[in-house]
C-alpha cells in the first residue's frame, strides 16, 4: 500500500485487512489518544483524511465511535476536540443556584430571556398547590457558561409573589437573587427529580448538540417554609455538568428511585451501608 501523503507509519491503514477502514482508523486513534498524541489539540477531520488516505465519511464514522466512548467531542459548526472532565459539579442535597454553580466553576454566566410573562399552567399550578387558573410568571432562558449553551430553563412562581421579577434584566442575574431582594422570598428547601432523557430535535439546536450527547431533565419543587414556591425544569446537557454524592460506610448513602413521570413521587429506601 503507497503511504499516506502526511503522518507517520503508525497512522497508516492496511487496504487487504478483514477489518474495515473505519474500524483501523479508530483502533489507531483510540492509541494515539492513549499515548497522548494530541495533547494540544485534535485534528479536524481534514487532516486525518490526509493522514490516514481514507474518504471523510470513513472518518466521520471513527470520529462517531470516539462521541460515543465519550473520548472526544464534536459540535455544529466546530473541530473535534478532545473531551475533557465536566466542566460543572453540583453536590446532590444542596438548594443550589445554577448561576452561582457556574460562577464558581470560574466560567462567566449568561442567558438570553426566551420568555418572561404571566400565563396560566392547570398542570403547575397544581404542582404547586393552586387553583389551576392561578396566574403565574414564567421564564425560560437558555443559559451559557464561557459563551457556550449549557441548559435551557423553565420556571413557573405564583404572580401575586413574583410579578416584580417582570421587570428584571435576567441576562445575567441570579433568580434566586432577585426574588429576595425584590419579592422578600428566600427559599429554604425543595425536591428534585433528576433523570437522563434524549432531548428533542429543537432542543438539540438550542443546546449546540448533536445525537451523541445525552442530556439531563431536573424537575425541581422549591419551597419557603413548606409553601410551595417554584416549580422549574431544567434541561442540562450531560458532557458539561454532574452532580455528585457524598457517602459514608457508616451512614451508608440514600437511594431515592423516581417514577418516570415528573409528578411520580419518589419510593424512599431505607440508607444502605457499603459492603
Amino acid at each position: 500500500m503507497a503511504p499516506p501523503t502526511t503522518g507517520s507509519d503508525a497512522s497508516r491503514v492496511d487496504r487487504s485487512s478483514p477489518l474495515p477502514l473505519w474500524a483501523q482508523v479508530l483502533a489507531d486513534l483510540r492509541r494515539r489518544l492513549d499515548a497522548g498524541d494530541f495533547a494540544d489539540a485534535f485534528p479536524g477531520e481534514l487532516v486525518l483524511v490526509d493522514e490516514y488516505g481514507v474518504s471523510r465519511h470513513t472518518v466521520r464514522e471513527a470520529l462517531r465511535r470516539l462521541r460515543g466512548e465519550g473520548l472526544v467531542v464534536a459540535e455544529r459548526g466546530r473541530a473535534p476536540r478532545l473531551a475533557g472532565a465536566v466542566e460543572i459539579e453540583q453536590p446532590i442535597g444542596a438548594l443550589y443556584s445554577l448561576f452561582a454553580s457556574v460562577e464558581a466553576a470560574g466560567l462567566r454566566q449568561h442567558s438570553v430571556v426566551r420568555t418572561l410573562d404571566v400565563r396560566a399552567d392547570g398542570v403547575v399550578a397544581v404542582r404547586l398547590g393552586l387553583e389551576e387558573s392561578t396566574p403565574l410568571l414564567y421564564l425560560e432562558r437558555l443559559r451559557l457558561a464561557g459563551d457556550e449553551p449549557l441548559a435551557v430553563d423553565r420556571v413557573w412562581l405564583p404572580a401575586r409573589l413574583a410579578a416584580p421579577l417582570l421587570d428584571v434584566d435576567f441576562s445575567h442575574t441570579a433568580l434566586y437573587t432577585e426574588l429576595s431582594r425584590r419579592c422578600g422570598i428566600s427559599l429554604t428547601k425543595g425536591t428534585e427529580h433528576i433523570r437522563a432523557v434524549v432531548p428533542t430535535p429543537a432542543e438539540r439546536a438550542l443546546l449546540n448538540i448533536d445525537d451523541q450527547v445525552g442530556a439531563l431533565a431536573i424537575d425541581r419543587l422549591a419551597q419557603r417554609r413548606g409553601e410551595p414556591i417554584e416549580w422549574r425544569r431544567t434541561l442540562v446537557r450531560g458532557d458539561r455538568f454532574a452532580v455528585t454524592a457524598d457517602f459514608a460506610a457508616r451512614t451508608g448513602y440514600r437511594l431515592d428511585v423516581a417514577g418516570t413521570l415528573p409528578h411520580t413521587h419518589p419510593h424512599t429506601h431505607k440508607p444502605r451501608k457499603l459492603r
